[in-house]
């Protein structure tokens, strides 16, 4: 054991300079913080199995313990067609891993005072006010389905925007008819801007009643007009100013620069066999280009490094390098089941939700391993992270697979099947 621990300590010097490419965090001999370094080659093993099939181009890597990054790899391809390999600094189309750092924005304005969590969200987006919820109705002997509008019964809190019980939808997980809506007004168009967006969604229906079930959705987007609207400023220069500067993550944006666009993953589809073709979404945008649509839901590009950076801040309660951004307290509500006992969609998979993250209220009940606490989310393109604070563990996966997320539960097996302490 004893040569086995000098032998893996010279590969971690030898890997000095991809480690570095961790923005600082610091780093360890996986076995000094309670991991196996044989069965973390599980992961890069069972990722290369994944690329040797044709279901995935590549993937980076990162798995952080007691504060130290202990596992960073590349592997694979950034771009299989032009066979250009993956790199730790590669960057990736994020989607839905924006949407804990808008939520993260919003609890730092409720922070300074800003506003209660209480408070409808129309007293600072008045579009949002007197909406109205789409009813169907079903005639018994014909079958014709209509929609009946009536008057919300409560307005629509911030609390109900971070927790997705807002009544909002997104369009395409369903096929109601106020999904349709969205889908014809072009809820999601990436020409508008959040001030549009929320404009757009103050001419349709709710799908349900404010507070009363979990639906994913855009309100994650309406926060993001929220933090522009208190703050004063565009949502990418308060990310860029407040968050990003601070916490060191050069490479997170809304576009890639075009001095970085040559690190930028592909996208990949699924082509039906269970093999992959270039390409993605309908809605897809480049993000090559500047935008306007600053998405708080799913606009964000990122790179492993720099999302370990946020997982560790909030894993750490609010707090990296000296630099707080949020007290330990509201870290610790955030991270906490908001739902209670509202019914909620498939998605959440045993999981609650707190305010921007999925919560595990219990140690059981989930087809992979965690804690009770432990916090997750994903994106669209298969990316995600999870944070386990019992474990003080927190790890990203990174991949460019669309709307592909069997990836995520695989990752987090083998990533716990490595703890030996």
């Amino acid at each position: 054991m004893k040569l086995h621990h000098v032998l893996w300590t010279t590969v971690i010097y030898v890997m000095g300079a991809g480690m570095a490419l961790a923005q600082s965090l610091p780093t360890a001999d996986p076995l000094d913080v309670g991991l196996s370094p044989q069965r973390l080659e599980r992961v890069a093993g069972q990722i290369q199995k994944h690329v040797d099939e044709g279901r995935m181009a590549g993937a980076v890597v990162l798995v952080s313990r007691k504060g130290k990054v202990a596992y960073f790899e590349a592997i694979g391809q950034r771009d299989r067609e032009a066979s250009a390999p993956m790199q730790k600094d590669s960057i990736f189309r994020i989607y839905s891993m924006t949407k804990p750092v808008t939520s993260l924005a919003v609890m730092m304005l409720f922070e300074r005072g800003h506003f209660l969590l209480s408070d409808p969200v129309s007293q600072y987006l008045p579009e949002l006010g007197g909406l109205d919820v789409a009813v169907q109705q079903k005639d018994a002997e014909t079958g014709e389905v209509t929609i009946e509008n009536v008057p919300a019964t409560q307005e629509i809190t911030i609390q109900d925007l971070l927790r997705h019980t807002s009544g909002l939808t997104y369009g395409f997980f369903d096929q109601s008819p106020v999904d349709a809506m969205y889908l014809q007004k072009g809820v999601l168009s990436s020409d508008a801007d959040l001030a549009e967006t929320v404009a757009k969604l103050g001419d349709l229906p709710l799908k349900y009643q404010p507070g009363t079930k979990f639906e994913y959705s855009v309100s994650t987007d309406v926060l993001g007009r929220l933090v522009e609207v208190v703050s004063g400023q565009p949502l990418d220069k308060f990310f860029q100013e407040q968050i990003f500067e601070p916490l060191n993550m050069p490479d997170t944006a809304f576009h890639v620069a075009a001095d970085k666009t040559d690190r930028l993953a592909q996208l990949y589809r699924a082509n039906g066999d269970g093999s992959i073709v270039p390409g993605g979404s309908l809605v897809a945008r480049d993000f090559t280009a500047p935008t306007k649509h600053f998405s708080g839901g799913g606009g964000l590009v990122s790179t492993a490094t720099d999302y370990a950076r946020f997982c560790q801040m909030m894993l750490n309660g609010g707090e990296l390098d000296g630099v707080r951004l949020l007290g330990s307290q509201t870290v610790q509500w955030m991270t906490s089941d908001h739902l209670g006992d509202r019914p909620r969609s498939p998605l959440l998979r045993g999981y609650g939700f707190g305010l921007g993250f999925a919560v595990r209220p219990e140690n059981g009940l989930v087809a992979f391993p965690g804690s009770k606490g432990d916090f997750f989310w994903g994106g669209a393109a298969g990316t995600g992270f999870f944070i386990d604070p019992a474990e003080e563990l927190c790890a990203v996966l990174m991949i460019q697979n669309w709307m592909d997320q069997r990836y995520s539960a695989e990752f987090r097996g083998l990533v716990y099947q490595s703890i030996v302490d």
